[in-house]
């Protein structure tokens, strides 16, 4: 895959998107502590908002290096822990490898660090996405909450709370584009909060289970649920409503595809009446949450070299409205419940 070399001369590729580079020597000592060696190429990995990620190609195996840039070590030690104990327990999400001195967390530049083996696969266009494919995703789904059943999930940063917080930030920040809005937003995010079921079942969530999240081997299956990075806890409702926010809308929700989800994911985890009943309300969070957070995090972001990823929040947005207009039961409707 990439021109072989010597231990002191690798072939250094395609370093954009990466907040922290690295260089040869830090990824050399780094293997070292890995009882491995033999760097042959380094690639930065374009695609990620929140870390710097790498891949590095051995002679007889490629690996996947992430540097937390917002995470502590604390966090690192957490969310490697949690993605390991997943993996044992049936979760199709690489295990972090672990140090000669059993750790499962480096340093790299100053930064919380963790190896992984690399995982083949393809992700999904939206147009690509079929009823099977929706119902593995709900399944797959489901089996992340059943095994993150007992594990101590962390608040997570997109609470309503956090999310005012954003708000504020925004106001703030006096942009034509966005300050005006701030208003609707507060009171929408108010409304949705207070039809909110707080007594619905909760635990570990992934969060962000889109489709650039996921990826696909050649038989149809899934090799691998990845960037575990916004998994907190949280209702399992609003997990489910993310999922089909994200694989289940082109111009407008397909009810197909939103039904052979939701089927996934009960033929693994059943939901009562009650839980049901909260999924408008979770969608409308999960969309408004979104649509935030693209504000803030990329159409307000400035500076940064090398192509940006463009997350456009009026998607969301749209989202949001769709939820409203359908009311309840068209929802429960939409989703076959």
């Amino acid at each position: 895959m990439y021109p072989a070399c010597s231990r002191s001369r690798c072939s250094i590729r395609n370093a954009v998107a990466v907040l922290t580079p690295i260089d040869e020597r830090d990824a050399m000592s780094l293997l070292s502590s890995y009882g491995l060696g033999d760097l042959r190429a380094l690639e930065g990995v374009a695609g990620g908002s929140v870390n710097s990620n790498f891949a590095l190609e051995l002679p007889e195996r490629r690996l996947f290096l992430r540097l937390y840039e917002e995470q502590d070590f604390h966090g690192a030690i957490r969310e490697t822990a949690m993605l390991d104990r997943l993996s044992r327990r049936g979760v199709p999400t690489p295990a972090p490898l672990s140090r000669l001195d059993g750790g499962k967390v480096s340093e790299v530049r100053g930064k919380p660090a963790a190896l992984f083996p690399w995982r083949n696969g393809r992700m999904r266009c939206q147009a690509g996405v079929t009823e099977r494919d929706a119902s593995t995703i709900g399944e797959s789904l489901a089996r992340v909450h059943v095994a993150g059943a007992g594990e101590e999930a962390h608040p997570g940063r997109f609470r309503f709370e956090d999310l005012i917080v954003r708000l504020d930030r925004i106001e703030a920040s006096g942009d034509a584009r966005f300050a005006p809005m701030v208003p609707r937003f507060r009171g929408l995010i108010a409304r949705v909060r207070s039809d909110r079921d707080l007594e619905i079942p909760r635990g570990l969530t992934h969060g962000d289970l889109f489709r650039d999240n996921v990826l696909w081997d050649d038989s149809g299956a899934i090799a691998a649920l990845l960037d575990f990075e916004s998994a907190s806890e949280g209702s399992y409702a609003f997990d489910l409503m993310v999922t089909v926010l994200s694989w289940c809308v082109g111009d407008d929700f397909d009810r197909n595809l939103a039904r052979a989800l939701c089927d996934g994911y009960e033929s693994v985890r059943p939901m009562s009446a009650r839980e049901k009943g909260a999924l408008r309300a979770e969608g409308m969070f999960a969309a408004l949450r979104f649509t935030i957070t693209r504000i803030t995090d990329y159409a307000m972001r400035k500076g940064g070299d090398g192509p940006r990823v463009v997350k456009d929040w009026r998607r969301f947005m749209k989202r949001f409205e769709r939820l409203d207009e359908l009311g309840r039961d068209g929802v429960l409707e939409l989703l076959g419940r």
